[in-house]
């Protein structure tokens, strides 16, 4: 059973944000056969984070968009999962922990 989270639950994240979907299912596909994640996140994001690998640093609950924030805190933990899509485009997010 899954413990039920609360409004004040933390998580931290890696991710890879792109604008198009195809690019986004095979940085995934890489993600999935185990190549690194920040050198992925290095050469393929468009999001700032991209420098520090793609690393969101920790963050609340109702801090990111809901897409977003829906996968981050189901998802399970050090596995890839998306493409995400949001407004600002397609993730693929490797969430590190929650508290």
């Amino acid at each position: 059973m899954r413990r039920q989270l609360g409004k004040d639950t933390k998580a931290a994240a890696l991710h890879i944000l792109t604008r198009n979907e195809k690019l986004a299912h095979e940085i995934k596909q890489k993600a999935d056969k185990g190549e690194d994640f920040g050198n992925l996140a290095r050469r393929y994001s468009n999001c700032p984070t991209a420098k520090k690998g793609g690393h969101l640093g920790e963050f609340s609950r109702g801090v990111m968009v809901k897409p977003f924030e829906k996968a981050v805190f189901e998802a399970e933990l050090l596995k890839p999962v998306g493409p995400i899509k949001t407004k600002f485009g397609y993730h693929i997010i490797k969430v590190l922990y929650r508290s």
